[in-house]
């Protein structure tokens, strides 16, 4: 296990960490299993890679549970949760870098959830810990304040008329944890990336949602660790693991068409019945996807961080590939990928055939209404912030504009599919 980033790279791993050794000549049977579980996990060993060494993660101290000390800004930020304005960057910086932690604490609060399935406060509140410390702060994008908000979106979804009141507590249940764990230990790069340099990851998921599966058996890890659930009966217990997993597995963005033209034959044929469970699951699925791409329908100034952040970690990627001598990725060259020309392609592609069919869901409503607003507001602001276009460029953007899901890259002088760049 120790060439965790695969062949390819062998020569840039460091050695094999002193603990490792330890383990190896006869520590106690508990004190192996852990650390080898620890092993299994990228933010653990982020710190013995040097590929993906980067800045040690910042811990901000114990973490604590909502009382008086959320009395202020805070409090009244939580107090407006549900709206679409929520500006999930402030809250993180008011809960001491806790957002993720808090915003759970408070959501299964509102839905009684912790009465509902009798959940013990100090297991769920270590779980949630758990969660949110085993995402990579160092990532521009994929990191504990990004899963903080798809889930703040996802409890907007979830509170939408033509839904909320179909909902089960166990939808909620699984529809909150899916949001907060989507992207749990993500690395800071894509799938394409693991499967050329080797990763381990990528043969054991066999070049397949590679990421989505890892972040799915880590949250299940997480949730046997706790003991969050360990009162249930073991069934109950199994299928809430594999509903997670049908929940997380949705967010691969190679599967955008398959839920895509599902969706769309069910409103077509206006035969989605949310008295039926596995109705409900998918639209559970598609609201989860959904959150997890909703940047473009914020707010300006709220799109336009996650734009750049998301940006900057594909351009590190680039970066690191350089390094090392690796093909660059597509939209990973900073040099010639700007931030303008990938978020407008984005939102052409993948944004707004999503976010239309959701507002034919759930129509009517004045949540889809405004986030339509705002990706077409967004999708013009980037356009205008695009420099002169080559020939080749205005070739894109006609097929961006009629939602043809490939882009040029001028690098690499072909055209290439948003799936390659996202997944």
């Amino acid at each position: 296990y120790s060439s965790c980033l695969s062949e390819a790279v062998v020569p840039l791993i460091s050695p094999k960490p002193a603990y490792f050794n330890s383990i190896e000549s006869g520590e106690t049977e508990f004190s192996t299993k852990r650390r080898m579980k620890h092993l299994l996990s990228f933010q653990r060993y982020y710190h013995t890679s040097r590929l993906l060494r980067g800045l040690a993660p910042h811990d901000s101290g114990s973490l604590y549970l909502l009382d008086d000390d959320y009395l202020g800004q805070a409090a009244h930020m939580l107090s407006k949760v549900g709206t679409w304005n929520f500006d999930i960057f402030l809250f993180d910086r008011l809960t001491n870098g806790n957002s993720l932690v808090t915003l759970m604490c408070h959501l299964f609060n509102i839905y009684d959830l912790i009465h509902h399935f009798q959940l013990d406060i100090v297991k769920l509140h270590g779980f949630f810990g758990m969660v949110q410390k085993d995402y990579h702060s160092q990532n521009p994008y994929h990191n504990a304040i990004h899963a903080a908000d798809v889930t703040q979106a996802m409890y907007c979804y979830l509170k939408e008329p033509k839904l909320a009141d179909q909902l089960t507590p166990l939808d909620v249940f699984l529809g909150l944890i899916a949001a907060a764990a989507h992207d749990v230990d993500h690395p800071g790069v894509n799938q394409p990336f693991l499967i050329k340099t080797r990763h381990h990851l990528a043969s054991l998921y066999q070049n397949t949602s590679v990421l989505e599966s890892h972040h799915w058996r880590s949250t299940v890890g997480m949730l046997r660790e706790s003991g969050l659930l360990a009162h249930l009966p073991a069934e109950i217990t199994r299928v809430i693991e594999q509903q997670l997993g049908s929940l997380i597995l949705a967010t691969d963005i190679c599967r955008q068409n398959e839920f895509l033209l599902t969706f769309r034959e069910h409103l077509d044929n206006q035969d989605l019945d949310l008295l039926d469970a596995s109705h409900r699951h998918f639209i559970l699925q598609i609201a989860l996807k959904c959150a997890d791409v909703c940047n473009p329908c914020r707010s300006w100034e709220l799109s336009r961080q996650w734009g750049e952040r998301v940006c900057e970690e594909f351009h590190k990627q680039g970066e690191l590939e350089k390094k090392f001598d690796l093909e660059v990725s597509p939209q990973c060259d900073h040099k010639v990928d700007s931030v303008p020309a990938i978020q407008s392609g984005f939102i052409s592609c993948i944004a707004e055939p999503l976010f239309e069919e959701w507002n034919l869901f759930t129509h009517p409503s004045l949540l889809s209404q405004t986030m339509l607003d705002h990706l077409d507001k967004n999708k013009a602001h980037w356009i205008r912030l695009l420099k002169p276009r080559t020939l080749a460029e205005e070739q894109t953007y006609a097929c961006a504009e009629s939602c043809d899901l490939w882009f040029y890259a001028p690098q690499q002088n072909r055209y290439i599919c948003f799936y390659v760049l996202y997944q």
